[in-house]
């Protein structure tokens, strides 16, 4: 596909966790231009301020999935409030997904293992908990970090629910899988696979996958309508909510991972993509989720989004170019 010499000009004018990004796989540019660039994640911009923002035990925002001040009883857990992502977890989330080089994370995976632990049941942090998409982030963020995980690849293996994918609702009796909860298993798992070579939950993720695109990504399948506005309505961050755009994402990753071509089923999802492009060559910030944030990662909504339409073309060339062949 053919993209507008000026939107990657816009793209490229960001920050250098989006613009290393960019230059590999919207540009090609040889290893050595976008890693140059990548390396500067950790010294400059989002990146670097991201890591000045850790406290001296290596947690940030002193908990594991919630701040350590945070309120279970005042205005910020009241519905509609919103998750806070200032702690651990989502800022690992953040790095690892901006290309940090783990090495300039040296010593946290130690200072986790000391003094970090779950908000449900006091858990040790690298033990993982009873809910799948920590798990999966967990599973994901200890691999980039060199920790020994393999039990919660143990779990994903011991809980994949009959129809194939997994639930974070399982401790309170559902036996269905979700759709965010599976994406987010999935992401951590592939993530994992990659970088520790390991193909055990292979099979398992493949199953999961099956039946995302079972259901074309979009769709109930009880009755064939959409699972959910949230399914078309996009935000970066992505943070934990199923999209059309971060479901594509992911099914990209793994389909080059795997060698194999774009599943057809997928379809539904591609045009809701692309039908969101503006005539600009652009993707706007169509929401942002509610919560205590460092600081705003991208535009506001009604804005053009670098990120949203940087993953947008990504995922639309992947797609087009394995249809052109």
């Amino acid at each position: 596909m053919m993209i507008d010499p000026g939107v990657i000009r816009w793209m490229l004018d960001t920050d250098p966790a989006l613009r290393w990004q960019v230059e590999r796989d919207l540009l090609e540019e040889p290893e050595a231009v976008w890693q140059a660039t990548r390396a500067r994640v950790a010294t400059e911009g989002m990146g670097a301020e991201l890591l000045a923002h850790q406290d001296p035990d290596g947690q940030w925002a002193g908990g594991a999935y919630f701040p350590g001040d945070f309120d279970w009883h005042g205005p910020e857990a009241a519905d509609g409030a919103g998750q806070p992502w200032t702690a651990t977890t989502w800022t690992l989330n953040t790095l690892r997904e901006w290309g940090l080089d783990g090495a300039a994370l040296d010593g946290t995976a130690e200072k986790l293992a000391a003094n970090s632990r779950w908000e449900y049941d006091d858990l040790p942090y690298w033990g993982g908990e009873v809910d799948a998409c920590i798990n999966g982030f967990t599973l994901a963020n200890g691999a980039w970090l060199g920790v020994d995980v393999e039990s919660i690849a143990t779990w994903f293996a011991e809980h994949a629910m009959t129809e194939g994918g997994w639930n974070c609702e399982w401790v309170e009796g559902s036996t269905r899988s979700s759709f965010p909860s599976t994406l987010n298993s999935l992401k951590g798992i592939l993530d994992w696979e990659i970088r520790t070579g390991d193909a055990r939950l292979r099979e398992a993720r493949h199953a999961a996958q099956d039946y995302l695109l079972r259901r074309r990504m979009l769709h109930r399948a009880s009755t064939g309508e959409l699972v959910g506005p949230w399914a078309t309505s996009f935000g970066y961050p992505f943070r934990h909510v199923y999209t059309a755009m971060n479901a594509l994402d992911y099914l990209r990753r793994a389909s080059l991972h795997d060698g194999v071509a774009p599943d057809e089923r997928a379809a539904d999802a591609i045009e809701v993509v692309r039908s969101a492009q503006q005539p600009d060559g652009t993707w706007l910030q169509q929401r942002r989720y509610p919560g205590r944030v460092w600081f705003e990662l991208d535009v506001p909504v009604g804005e053009r989004s670098p990120w949203l339409t940087f993953f947008a073309l990504r995922v639309l060339r992947w797609w087009d170019e394995n249809d052109a062949r």
